[in-house]
């Protein structure tokens, strides 16, 4: 009887005990992501990876963690994440139109901590460039043996993707096919040219955007 009273006496201070406390949360650090760039209004090669730790550099599981785009008008996949079993949320991350400086701030809501700052450059088309095709030869109102390929770059010959090319034809009469369309994922853009029934150099004009337009010429032979 008497063991049988030890044992209850047990489970009520157990039921009445306190939950432990959560752990106390001391940093919340970029674990890869910082510092990338990336064409502007697409989504970064790599994904933004955050680690929330204990005094002991222990990871935290289950904590909320905020995103806000700060700076450059892109966009997160996801504006909460949660932390998995090792302390760590990972989001993809779009970059804005805004300028070249985006900024990505991260927090943990119902803490004291500054929130963490995640910086990338965003990378706006720069160049426009005839790759193939230029100064070409061919008899009046034939088409040139050879495309012509127009690459569309950034900063640090960076292929830009999407950017809508157009042509037009200047002199001789001939004509472009496609007359516009948007770069691969090399940034490049193909068309075939036609020449007019003028004998002589022909021109066209390449246009991208708000980029200044780049001359294309070839020869027509009677």
């Amino acid at each position: 009887m008497l063991r049988a009273s030890r044992l209850l006496l047990i489970a009520l201070l157990a039921s009445c005990a306190k939950p432990s406390a959560p752990v106390a949360v001391a940093a919340l650090a970029v674990v890869q992501g910082d510092f990338q760039s990336g064409q502007a209004a697409r989504e970064l090669a790599a994904p933004v990876v955050l680690r929330v730790t204990d005094a002991d550099g222990n990871g935290i599981a289950n904590r909320t963690i905020s995103l806000v785009v700060f700076t450059g008008g892109g966009s997160v996949d996801s504006v909460t994440i949660k932390s998995d079993a090792r302390g760590e949320a990972r989001i993809r991350w779009t970059l804005g139109t805004t300028g070249p400086v985006q900024e990505l701030r991260a927090s943990l809501p119902g803490t004291t901590l500054e929130a963490t700052k995640i910086t990338a450059t965003a990378l706006f088309p720069s160049t426009i460039v005839i790759a193939q095709g230029m100064g070409q030869t061919a008899k009046v109102n034939a088409s040139l043996t050879s495309s012509v390929v127009v690459r569309v770059i950034g900063p640090g010959n960076v292929p830009m993707v999407g950017i809508n090319v157009a042509f037009q034809v200047l002199v001789g009469g001939g004509s472009l096919s496609p007359q516009s369309i948007i770069t691969g994922a090399n940034g490049e853009a193909t068309t075939k040219w036609t020449l007019g029934p003028s004998p002589g150099v022909q021109s066209a004009s390449i246009l991208a955007g708000t980029l200044a337009p780049v001359l294309l010429t070839a020869t027509a032979t009677p």
